[in-house]
């Protein structure tokens, strides 16, 4: 296996045996790694992405097919599209305007995306021309609680729409940037630090994570580090019903995860794997691995939402909460059986990253995402804003060819073989295998031949590592030192390196 081969996977299951001393020695003084740049695009969609959607449409691939036609027949894909702007978005409330921001967004995103798929400028110019009056009429979102709904569903978005606009002809980049820091940044920070002064359990798992999808597309977005860094931690620590832990409280015999709004209704708890989904694909295509997070603990709460919503049973454990401001304690002791069977667009990102992308079993979610494909978007799933809760388009965007799994993989924890209209990608590397080197998740410089230093940071939370905080080095890789350490009760391993000019990776390289 050449150096340009090595992925995220390998460096993760090398830093497994450090224990027994195999890759890496820990004990001389902690060191500091520098942040790798932001690749762009970089939130749902890669160059990468784009390039491997093109090829198949090129290629008569019936699922690919099926999905642009169903982004070119949406209505708000049309580059007729004209804008209309406010200077005050109001959700819930007296004076409720809202959805005419949502419809431009998703216009926007859509037109983006024909644009970036086909090349017709039409699209692109429709695009540009809704985000820059925006950009410039808008200066407040307002309303009751629901604004802060408001300023997360549409502040990840947005900046995923402008994202696909970066470096258009006239396409005003830097008040895409102010409007979502000046206007919708400090909502996204004043619920996620008081929630609206209620007690922390108050509001359900999909208030916390629209809030920090766009908090974390907002920091990509602008290129603001510490934005993507708090949206990760609060993932993996926080208080509010977004974090991990608190959105799947209960995991059942190992496989099934209990969803914090299990007990209220289906739609909610839908949407909420939506946004997870999201929140876990943009931080991946950053080179942060959340969807892994804890056993892969979000495969499970996928699971089990899909398994009661194709109909079958699951287990439930009552679940306790505190509410409103005094933090009155409710219970659940039943899973709701509300709008069950409820479709989103929402499956075919979670179903190609563990089934495809990762090699993994995952068939209710398999099952799910069949059921629901082809994905549309905005409008083809309700009129109301429930129906643009979702950017959507998956089948179209997410497809991705399947790679064996691992060798030594036991049957029963392979993916079944995907039916005719599904799709598939690559599984990790066998657990045996080397560290053989460390590929930065975006090398700096952008000509081929260009030796690069970089770092990246590990979670190994929950993980067989075997690590001690301190520094080290990597055997058999010059120039490369690793660093554990116990950050916010998380183990966390950051890798620093210097790659030799011969063995740059293909651009946006990150696996």
């Amino acid at each position: 296996m050449s150096q340009g081969s090595i992925n995220r996977r390998q460096v993760l299951l090398g830093a497994g045996a450090v224990g027994a001393g195999v890759a890496i020695g820990l004990n001389a003084a902690p060191a500091v790694a520098r942040a790798p740049r932001f690749a762009h695009p970089g939130l749902l969609h890669t160059s990468e992405d784009f390039d491997r959607i093109r090829a198949k449409l090129a290629a008569g691939d019936a699922v690919v097919t099926a999905g642009w036609a169903r982004l070119a027949g949406n209505g708000r894909s049309q580059s007729s599209w004209k804008p209309r702007p406010l200077s005050t978005v109001v959700r819930g409330g007296t004076g409720q305007n809202y959805p005419q921001f949502y419809l431009d967004v998703h216009a926007a995103y859509q037109n983006a995306l024909r644009w970036r798929i086909a090349g017709d400028t039409a699209h692109g110019d429709t695009a540009r021309d809704i985000f820059n009056i925006w950009s410039q009429s808008l200066t407040t979102v307002t309303g009751n609680a629901d604004r802060f709904l408001a300023a997360g569903i549409y502040g990840y978005q947005f900046a995923n729409a402008a994202e696909l606009m970066r470096g258009y002809d006239g396409f005003d980049l830097v008040r895409a940037q102010d409007l979502l820091m000046k206007v919708f940044y400090p909502l996204n920070d004043d619920f996620l630090r008081r929630h609206n002064g209620a007690c922390i359990t108050n509001y359900w798992a999909n208030w916390d994570l629209c809030t920090i999808a766009s908090i974390m597309a907002i920091g990509i977005l602008c290129d603001d580090r510490p934005l993507f860094d708090r949206a990760v931690d609060y993932l993996r620590t926080g208080a509010g019903n977004g974090a991990f832990r608190n959105a799947i409280p209960f995991v059942h015999g190992g496989e099934l995860g209990q969803w914090q709004e299990s007990g209220r209704d289906q739609g909610h708890t839908v949407m909420g794997i939506g946004l997870m989904g999201t929140v876990c694909e943009m931080a991946w295509n950053q080179g942060v691995d959340l969807y892994g997070y804890d056993d892969n603990r979000f495969l499970k709460g996928a699971e089990y939402v899909a398994r009661y919503n194709l109909g079958k049973d699951v287990p439930f454990t009552n679940y306790k909460w505190g509410h409103h401001t005094t933090c009155a304690p409710r219970e659940q002791t039943t899973v709701s059986a509300a709008s069950r069977g409820q479709l989103r667009p929402v499956w075919e990102v979670v179903y190609n990253h563990y089934v495809q992308r990762r090699g993994l079993s995952a068939p209710n979610v398999t099952a799910m995402a069949a059921r629901v494909r082809t994905e549309g978007g905005g409008g083809d799933y309700g009129p109301n804003s429930g129906g643009y809760d979702q950017l959507g388009f998956g089948t179209l965007l997410f497809t991705r060819d399947r790679t064996p799994a691992p060798a030594g993989t036991p049957a029963a924890t392979r993916s079944p073989a995907a039916p005719a209209s599904a799709h598939a990608t690559s599984a990790g590397p066998s657990a045996s295998a080397p560290i053989r080197s460390v590929l930065p998740t975006r090398p700096t410089g952008s000509a081929s031949g260009v030796a690069a230093t970089g770092s990246e940071e590990f979670d190994l939370s929950g993980q067989p590592s075997g690590l001690e905080p301190g520094t080290g080095t990597i055997v058999g890789l010059a120039g490369a030192t690793a660093v554990a350490a116990t950050i916010g009760g998380a183990l966390l391993l950051r890798l620093r390196y210097r790659r030799a000019a011969d063995h740059r990776p293909p651009p946006n390289h990150r696996r």
